[in-house]
Formats: structure tokens, C-alpha cells, sequence
């Protein structure tokens, strides 16, 4: 390990999440701050620890009937001249900012000190902190485990600490992005009746997603609303030339019930008729709340009747974890309005509230 500085357990949860703030992990330099957390969880005698790559493993093995996983992604966005961090109080909340507070390593830090505190945990645990998540799929460590070391990843139930301002964001759905391209005949723009305009070519498939009204799909109480929409377009070389090529980038987002084939053959359904190549730039499926499970339902529980239990509308990790079997939430500390933001920031508060949530799960 190039850095066996223990992070600072004693000093608190702001003292804690800063040191992580502070240690800077972009995607793809996520190194140093996993040597920090290595070298913090093996301070702890109940916690077997495993590294693989920049992704640190910690689990219990104290032969409770169910297993559950809390995970965590050391990565952030670039920064934004936002490190290193600081603290402000605005309007009596005590603020931490700086690049990563709200996504995640607020969520890292009340992991990683409820992971060194429990040796007599109600379940058994496993901590999983890992590195690529803000970048492509491809890279995401989890999809490296899920492929090569699946055991690591097997539980009853995973908590995935994306902020969700303190409730219970349930499931996720899926997401499918095509692109469909037109193809036309290039001719000047002065005689454009010798050619095919690409770009209008699209207009039979705009008007489709003018038209479209998305479903509300309801899973276990929940309501996730799905949405079919063009995010991109691109077509013309020059501004006097008819294009002979054109396409747009549709994103569909669907529910958790839907698997990735319906999603495709929904969206061709849709498009059918039109004069178009359809191709499928990304896909991953989304995953069921599964809040029915001994382990969800003890752990709603356990937050009490004032935590909001909401579907989530978009896309999370938890999704690898259902692949697994593995039913999953997101729960973590901090708005995630705010995550990305040059202005990103977590309420101090909101990490005690977190810690003690969870610690009245597991303990």
C-alpha cells in the first residue's frame, strides 16, 4: 500500500468524512483513498479484509442466518477548485463542502465507521468500498466482482449508500439508449432537390416521442414512471449541404417488472413503420424493490414510520446486486440534487442521523 495512514475513526463523522473528502479520487485515481481504507479496516480484529484492485472488501463471519451488503463508491467526478473541503453554517446548519461530500463519501465515511464499530453485528456484514462508478460500466469494479469473484457479492439483502437525503429510494429502473439514423443524399443546398435530407428524415420519429405517454408502472406500492425520450441529435457536415446521414440518441427508461429484450422490442414497436436503423449504444435492467425480504422488511423496520420509502427513478448500482438475486435500496446521507455540483455539500447532521439509522439495523 503506497499511503498505511489510518483514516481518523476517533475524531468523529466530520472529521472522518473531511479526510476522505480531502484525499481526492477522481475516477481512475481512487488509490491512495483505498489504501487509507484498507489499512482502517484491518485495524478492526472482527473484519476479514479483502483488496482486489482499488475495491476494499470487509466481512463479518459471525454464522447469523442472513447476510447483508453495504456498499459504497470511493470515486468522484473531476474537481472544481471544491477541495480541499471546508465548513460553513448557513442559516444554523453546519455544512461540509467539497468535491464527493453528498456522492458518496458521506455515505463512505458512515459506512466505514459502522463497519469498524459492529463486532457483534445482527446480521452478518459485508462492506464493500469500490472504485469506477462515475465512468463507464465497463470499468465499475462491481461488474469486474459480479464476474470474477460473484461469492463476494452473494446476501440477502444490499444497501447502497447513494445519498437519498435519508429515505429509502427502493429498486431502480432499467435504461436502454438506441440510436436511430437516417440516411439520405448529399447535394448542395442550392439544389437540394437532387438530394435526401437526412435530418428530415427524423421528423416520422419525433413525432412518435411528441406523442408518446409513458407508463406508470406500480411494484410493491411503489410507482415508478417511465419515460421515452430523444437526448441527442447529430446530422451535417456544412451549412450548405443537404446531409446524408442523420441520427438521434433515444434514452427509455423502464420500469423494474420489464426486462432488457421487452425494453428493445417496446422501442422498436414505437419506431416500427419508419425508415430507420436502429442500434443499441447501452442496456442494463433495473432491479425490484424486494422489500418483502426478512432482511428489507427488518430494516424498514428499524427506521421507523417517519422515513419516506420511494421508488427510484433512475439508475443505481443496486441493479447489479438484483442481477445476483440480491434484493437492494439506495440509503445514504445528502441531497442527491447536489451531487456533480461545483457546490456540493453534505449537512453535517445528516451523517449522525444516517450512522444512527443504521447502526439501530445492524447492531
Amino acid at each position: 500500500m503506497a499511503n498505511t495512514t489510518i483514516l481518523p475513526l476517533d475524531a468523529g463523522l466530520t472529521a472522518l468524512t473531511r479526510a476522505i473528502v480531502d484525499t481526492e479520487s477522481v475516477s481512475g485515481n481512487e488509490s491512495l483513498l483505498a489504501d487509507r481504507v484498507e489499512t482502517t479496516l484491518r485495524s478492526a480484529s472482527h473484519l476479514e479484509v479483502i483488496r482486489d484492485g482499488d475495491t476494499v472488501i470487509a466481512r463479518t463471519h459471525a454464522g447469523r442466518a442472513e447476510r447483508v451488503i453495504l456498499a459504497g463508491h470511493l470515486d468522484t467526478v473531476p474537481v472544481a477548485n471544491n477541495l480541499p473541503s471546508s465548513l460553513e453554517v448557513v442559516e444554523g446548519e453546519e455544512r461540509l463542502i467539497g468535491r464527493g461530500a453528498c456522492d458518496m463519501k458521506g455515505g463512505v465515511a458512515v459506512f466505514l465507521a459502522l463497519a469498524c464499530a459492529l463486532d457483534n453485528p445482527r446480521h452478518d456484514l459485508t462492506w464493500i468500498f469500490y472504485d469506477h462508478e462515475e465512468v463507464d460500466a465497463s470499468l465499475n469494479s462491481l461488474t469486474r466482482l459480479a464476474r470474477e469473484r460473484p461469492e463476494l457479492l452473494e446476501a440477502d439483502f444490499a444497501i447502497l449508500g447513494e445519498p437519498s437525503n435519508g429515505g429509502v429510494e427502493a429498486g431502480c429502473k432499467g435504461t436502454l439508449r438506441v440510436r436511430l439514423t437516417a440516411q439520405g443524399v448529399a447535394a448542395h443546398s442550392g439544389r437540394a432537390w437532387i438530394g435526401k435530407n437526412a435530418i428530415h428524415g427524423l421528423v416520422g420519429a419525433l413525432t412518435r416521442l411528441a406523442e408518446y405517454v409513458p407508463k406508470d408502472v406500480e411494484i410493491d406500492g411503489l410507482l415508478y414512471r417511465e419515460c421515452l425520450n430523444a437526448v441527442a441529435i447529430e446530422g451535417g457536415i456544412a451549412t450548405n449541404v443537404i446531409p446524408d446521414r442523420a441520427s438521434m440518441l433515444v434514452n427509455y427508461r423502464f420500469a423494474p417488472n420489464v426486462t432488457e429484450a421487452e425494453a428493445l422490442a417496446h422501442v422498436e414497436e414505437v419506431f416500427a413503420g419508419l425508415d430507420l436503423e436502429i442500434e443499441v449504444t447501452d442496456s442494463s435492467g433495473g432491479a425490484l424493490p424486494g422489500l418483502t425480504r426478512p432482511a428489507a422488511r427488518d430494516f424498514l423496520a428499524a427506521l421507523g414510520d417517519d422515513v419516506s420509502v420511494e421508488a427510484k427513478q433512475g439508475w443505481t448500482d443496486v441493479a447489479r446486486f438484483s442481477a445476483l438475486g440480491t434484493p437492494a435500496v439506495n440509503f445514504g446521507p445528502g441531497d442527491p440534487l447536489l451531487a456533480h455540483t461545483d457546490g456540493e455539500f453534505i449537512p453535517t447532521a445528516a451523517l449522525t442521523k444516517c450512522y444512527e439509522s443504521l447502526e439501530r439495523f445492524l447492531r
